[in-house]
């Protein structure tokens, strides 16, 4: 797929999303014309990255964590350092947080879409 239609696709901007791909986070091939091609899985991608960074987590420490999101197993650490690692902490915990309000506020919707059907029939 182009540019045009991953940005609309994850509602990242193209310049973001080349810039994801200058920091080795994305990949794409180049079509003869020089234009980008980006797989489908590079959706799925894009989300996750744009996740890690909405959670605090920088891009060198994402680029790092790229095997994790393929589901590989081979997870290179060479660049860490004590302060990265306690920020990842950090990070987790935050998003560990967030998760548990997501479950409660979910569940209430769900609760609530339950008694309203109810209501109608």
């Amino acid at each position: 797929m182009k540019i045009g239609e991953l940005s609309e696709r994850t509602e990242v901007s193209p310049r973001r999303l080349r810039y994801y791909e200058e920091q080795n986070l994305l990949e794409s091939s180049r079509e003869s014309n020089g234009y980008r091609d980006y797989a489908e899985s590079a959706v799925d991608r894009v989300v996750q990255i744009r996740g890690l960074i909405d959670a605090g987590i920088p891009t060198a420490l994402i680029k790092d964590m790229i095997p994790c999101l393929r589901g590989k197993q081979s997870i290179h650490v060479e660049r860490i350092t004590p302060e990265m690692i306690e920020t990842l902490n950090q990070r987790r915990d935050q998003l560990a947080r967030k998760i548990e309000c997501l479950t409660k506020n979910h569940d209430a919707v769900d609760a609530y879409l339950a008694e309203a059907v109810k209501a109608l029939h």
